[in-house]
């Protein structure tokens, strides 16, 4: 048979879908699909040290773009390393493509060096997982992972490529991948139904989640919000679903101790849940925290999504930004004077709130609180802020509030690391704004080869390291166990500490060839500001706090 080898129709099927950006760590199995990759035009491989690094940035880069992104790992060891983000993919839903290389069909059966199930490995972390067997249909696969990928709700994907079905000749033809239009509105009837359930409620509240941001939903969820007088709380959310500094922007629930959503929760008489699900906590309470005479009413995309933990009286499968849309239209005509003025009411009373604590709001003088406010004050409205900062994340979004879409990502998934590499990812997508990842010391020494990365392919991302010495995050939950159980408080268990011997993050950042500069004092972090944002190439500043 006549014609080009897999590998290269494989990079041919990549491009006609615009995956143009390969982020990945070779390996010799994947060999012959990098050769190709390096001798097509217009397609570039981002190296990586370490798949997860790798896996971060691609994360990072879909999350910006808003597109697909392509993930190449090296075979078992290369999707082992790469698991942990790939759950935070999963989690957030990225649509991620990931590939992986083994030795070949034939060699199945010989249990040889570095076999394994890889399929079976990635199911877990992905929302499909698969292996070509027949060089026939090896674009066939590739445009079902794309298409699955890319469909609500998103997700990462995974293709096992032997390399015997990518060496073989290929004459299947190169098309774009279908992706379906899944934008659905509800019904008049439904819409009205839904409607009449919030109009009547007196203290009415919406938990809010990246299904917003995934529909472009956020203007119209902030009008039904208004409509509503009912206070937003964002839960699953690592996007803008909700300017932050609304009025009636509570912030997060969190996503560890149930208990947190059920006091939050526990008073509304009428809720919108909208683009997530309820409720994501590590602990979360078993039993139902609203009120037996609440009225519930759930809108996503994923059906599956809808009462998966607690019962709801009317699950909307639909895409929010028409259902918000019909909602707010039919909520406008349909609200009493009466409904009008309480909702008025509530609002004018988060707007009294949110000038008070602005007014009685009060710099602690933290390096931390100097350094972010003198950030906002010189980025403007040009930053976008990955962050990964945790316990000081509050600080972080206080001054640099996440009030618009694509410019404030936070991580997800609960594994650490993603700081750095998103930071890159976000940078790529865009390299004409000025990007800035806050991560921890931790979660920073997860994923630092990321700064390698950034110097190789002239990535001028930003990263602050929050430095504390410890993992802060693990000190506040066992205090939180601890009270639970009724523990008398102790020191906090010496695994938890970081501070021998030191991490000198600045040092490090210059070995992996980016610059950086140590800040110990209040007085230090405006002099670092300056010089993180007059910095061409990749800057690190290594934050103590």
């Amino acid at each position: 048979m006549a014609g080009k080898s897999g590998n290269v129709k494989l990079i041919e099927q990549f491009k006609a879908d615009g995956l143009d950006v390969m982020f990945g760590n070779p390996g010799t199995v994947e060999q012959g699909l990098l050769d190709a990759a390096d001798q097509t035009p217009g397609f570039r491989y981002v190296l990586a040290l370490q798949e997860t690094v790798a896996a971060g940035i691609a994360d990072g880069y879909a999350r910006a773009t808003g597109k697909a992104a392509l993930l190449q790992l090296h075979s078992g060891v290369g999707l082992g390393n790469a698991i942990g983000m790939l759950y935070q993919s999963m989690r957030g839903h990225t649509p991620l493509v990931a590939i992986a290389g083994d030795a070949g069909v034939r060699y199945d059966a010989m249990d040889s060096q570095m076999a394994a199930d890889l399929v079976a490995m990635a199911r877990p972390v992905t929302k499909y997982a698969t292996r070509v067997t027949d060089p026939r249909s090896l674009l066939r696969v590739m445009r079902r992972a794309v298409k699955i990928a890319m469909t609500p709700p998103r997700g990462p994907v995974f293709v096992a490529l032997p390399m015997d079905v990518l060496d073989e000749l290929n004459d299947e033809p190169v098309v774009a991948s279908t992706v379906p239009d899944t934008v659905s509105a509800p019904s008049a009837e439904t819409v009205a139904r839904a409607a009449q359930l919030l109009a009547a409620g007196q203290r009415p509240l919406v938990l809010a989640g990246d299904g917003v941001s995934l529909a472009g939903a956020q203007q119209q969820l902030v009008r039904v919000a208004e409509l509503l007088g009912a206070d937003v709380w964002s839960v699953d959310s690592s996007e803008v679903n909700f300017p932050a500094s609304h009025p009636l922007s509570r912030g997060q629930l969190g996503h560890m101790f149930g208990e947190r959503s059920a006091a939050v929760v526990a008073e509304a008489d009428a809720v919108l849940i909208v683009g997530t699900y309820v409720f994501p906590e590590v602990f979360p309470r078993l039993t139902g925290p609203f009120r037996p005479d609440a009225r519930i009413v759930h809108i996503d995309l994923d059906s599956y999504e809808i009462a998966k933990n607690f019962p709801v009286d009317l699950g909307v499968v639909a895409d929010p930004r028409p259902a918000l849309t019909a909602l707010a239209a039919e909520l406008n005509g349909r609200l009493t004077l009466d409904q009008r003025q309480a909702a008025a009411g509530r609002l004018g009373v988060r707007k009294e709130e949110r000038q008070r604590s602005l007014h009685d709001a009060s710099p602690d003088g933290s390096t931390l609180e100097r350094f972010v406010q003198e950030l906002a004050r010189r980025a403007g409205d040009e930053i976008i802020v990955f962050d990964e900062a945790l316990t000081s994340s509050p600080t972080v979004v206080k001054h640099l509030p996440p009030d618009r879409p694509g410019d404030y990502f936070l991580t997800r998934g609960g594994s650490l690391g993603v700081g750095i590499p998103g930071a890159v990812g976000a940078k790529l997508a865009h390299p004409g704004r000025t990007v800035v990842g806050f991560t921890g010391d931790g979660g920073a020494m997860y994923t630092y080869q990321a700064l390698w990365t950034a110097v190789r392919h002239s990535v001028a991302a930003k990263f602050v390291v929050c430095n504390n010495r410890k993992y802060r995050l693990l000190d506040d939950n066992i205090a939180q166990y601890w009270k639970e159980r009724d523990i008398p408080r102790h020191d906090f268990p010496s695994s938890f500490d970081l501070s021998r011997p030191d991490i000198r993050f600045a040092d490090l950042a210059r070995a992996l060839g980016a610059d950086g500069v140590r800040v110990e004092k209040p007085e230090e972090a405006v002099d670092a500001v300056e010089r993180m944002l007059a910095a061409t190439a990749p800057f690190l500043v290594d934050l103590q706090i």
